[in-house]
């Protein structure tokens, strides 16, 4: 009998407010399209409790990160770092994520958003963690604070990933694999354009569920099961079939989250 092989969500926002009316079903829909792995990346404090809910109730499908996201951090963000160490300390998570910084929405606080970045770097090689980033209009910003805390226990995922040929090369540089989601099927993507001269190893199925769904869903609500779509586009373009992307990229995962 051949198995389907097991397709990896790295990134999905299953907590969002977004799912309260259809969770169960839209899991369900992840599950039969082979998706059963789902990474869940932290935002903020608030958004703590939510994520123990959806763990507790699909225990043998959901991982969890701990994390600030550059988009919450205000004024009481030390606050917020000290609750991202207080669970860190208390209890197993996969990964300190998804920091990193944003300067699409708001630059008034860059310098909060590089401290809180590097001191979310500390805490994930404290605990010998991958991080996953988020970048958004701030490649420059967030090479920087790599550049000085590289090393060879600093790892993890570049989410989202959306920048040039060289940018991913840079990325790749800092032992980050390239998450890669919907952004991939868009015509004015670009990433599709280069994504070929990247070998296999580095790149990791997301969704980001609920943001970013992939082509013919753009502009609607993103779920997990839309990964077949991901999945679709990246065999045309690595010229290979889908189960090999779905077998790569699953196997990739697991060298980043050990899981």
């Amino acid at each position: 009998m051949n198995l389907k092989p097991i397709i990896t969500d790295t990134h999905t926002h299953l907590y969002s407010e977004e799912f309260d009316q259809d969770r169960d079903e839209m899991m369900q829909r992840a599950i039969n399209a082979g998706v059963t792995r789902f990474f869940i990346p932290a935002i903020d404090a608030a958004a703590t409790p939510s994520m123990y809910d959806l763990e507790q109730k699909y225990p043998d499908y959901v991982y969890l990160m701990m994390g600030l996201h550059p988009t919450y951090v205000k004024d009481n963000y030390e606050e917020e770092l000290q609750h991202v160490e207080k669970e860190l300390a208390r209890r197993k998570f996969y990964a300190v994520g998804e920091i990193g910084i944003d300067l699409y929405w708001d630059k008034t606080h860059l310098k909060e958003q590089q401290i809180a970045f590097k001191r979310q770097i500390q805490l994930a090689k404290q605990y010998k963690l991958p991080i996953v980033i988020h970048c958004r209009e701030a490649f420059d910003e967030i090479f920087e604070v790599l550049e000085e805390e590289k090393s060879a226990d600093l790892f993890g995922i570049f989410h989202c990933f959306s920048g040039t040929y060289e940018q991913a090369l840079q990325a790749l540089s800092y032992n980050m694999k390239l998450g890669i989601g919907g952004v991939v099927t868009f015509k004015n993507g670009k990433i599709d354009q280069f994504l070929n001269q990247i070998d296999l190893k580095h790149i990791v199925l997301e969704t980001d569920s609920p943001y970013l769904a992939p082509i013919p869903y753009r502009g609607k609500r993103n779920e997990s099961s839309y990964l077949v779509n991901v999945i679709a586009k990246l065999a045309d373009i690595y010229d290979v079939s889908e189960e090999e992307i779905a077998e790569r990229t699953t196997q990739n995962s697991k060298d980043v989250f050990g899981i």
